[in-house]
Parts: C-alpha cells; structure tokens; sequence
C-alpha cells in the first residue's frame, strides 16, 4: 500500500474571523473570537499570475488609487485575490498588526503574532514595494491611517524613499578618454559578473518574505 501524503488543512475559510465595516478603511476583518498568538487563521487565495499579468490586469488603474488585492507569492508570481478570492483580501494594514503574512510553499497564510481578543481587527504590515518611477505623491497615495502613535505614515516598505544619488564632481566627470580605452575587457567581464550577482541577491531579497504589491 502506498503511503498517502500528508493534506494540510482547508484554510480557505475560517470560523475564527468575520468580514465587515472597519474604521481604518472599508472592509475590514475582525476576530470572531479569541485567537491564541502563532494561529494560522486563513490563507490568501486568489488566481496565480504572471508579474507582467498582474500589471497589464491593473494598467489602467488610476494612479491615486491605493486599493489592491496582489500578493507577491515569488519572483514569479502573484496572487490576484480579486479573482476567486476569500476573505483575506479584507485585512487591512496596521504599523501595529496583529499578525503576519507568511509564504510556504508558494502559499500565502496569515497567523497571529500576539493573543486578539473577540472584536479586535485583524491587520498585518501590507509591506507594498516602492518603485523606481514612483510618483512624487505615493507617499500621499499609501498613506497609512491605522492609528497607532507612532504610525510611519505609509503603507509602503522601505519606508522611506531613496535619496537622489548626489552628483559626481566636475573633476570626476572629466576623467580623459585614453583613461577610459586602458579599462581592459577582463575588468568589464568582472563587472557584468558583479552587476548579475547583485540583481539576484537583489531579487532574492525582494521575494524571500512576500508582500502586497500594487
């Protein structure tokens, strides 16, 4: 007899929670009763797609519209919950949250970090990556209003956004052309290497913990 594999329960739904209007934003999800620190309450579902999918789904989204429901899975997936999506999609964001996001297995779940008492919202840090062409207002766009005093003001991670790189000295800039030509091609090989394993730790990083994206 061959031996049957382990199946993880349904995480789907949960009796543990209950969706409904929340005073940070919207929807919001609320305990339906005590949920002891480190419970897995749910799992975020949703249709799987493509990076570029999921870009072109919501190409045409205005652009001060700070509602999402992608979910980084890994570099090369996302999870569209607004498509055959649960009751996860309705966590709001909190500086302060109450549980976390996890990804195993390229699945998503959301657990308890702390003991929630009965009536208490459900947040997590939705953690939305900042882009290179951001826009001077994104800050402005995922402002956060959970509340909590010492509330970073945004729903973006990292929270602040990257200093413009100071320019290089005049004296810098004028570096001779017969100083350029003795870079030997060994030099530029080196470089190209370099530059490639930096974009995969770079990536590697990037998706390790997954997160909200937009």
């Amino acid at each position: 007899m061959a031996a049957s594999s382990e199946v993880g329960p349904d995480l789907t739904t949960s009796e543990l929670i209950e969706v409904r209007r929340s005073d940070v934003h919207g929807l919001g999800v609320f305990a339906a009763k005590r949920i002891p620190k480190g419970t897995r309450i749910i799992e975020y579902v949703g249709e799987r797609v493509s990076h570029d999918e999921a870009d072109r789904r919501y190409e045409e989204k205005d652009a001060d519209d700070s509602h999402t429901f992608l979910f980084i899975v890994d570099s090369k997936t996302v999870i569209d919950a607004g498509v055959d999506g649960n009751d996860a999609r309705f966590f709001n964001h909190s500086c302060d949250p109450n549980c976390e996001s996890t990804v195993e297995k390229r699945r998503v779940y959301i657990e308890a970090i702390r003991d929630i008492e009965p009536g208490a919202e459900l947040t997590y840090d939705y953690q939305i990556q900042r882009e290179d062409d951001d826009p001077d207002n994104i800050d402005e766009v995922f402002a956060c209003r959970c509340g909590f005093p010492q509330c970073r003001g945004t729903m973006l991670w990292p929270t602040e956004r990257k200093k413009p790189k100071k320019k290089a000295k005049t004296a810098a800039r004028k570096k001779s052309a017969s100083a350029a030509a003795r870079k030997t091609k060994t030099a530029t090989r080196k470089k190209t290497k370099t530059a490639a394993q930096q974009k995969r730790v770079v990536v590697k990083k990037k998706f390790k913990r997954g997160g909200r994206r937009r």
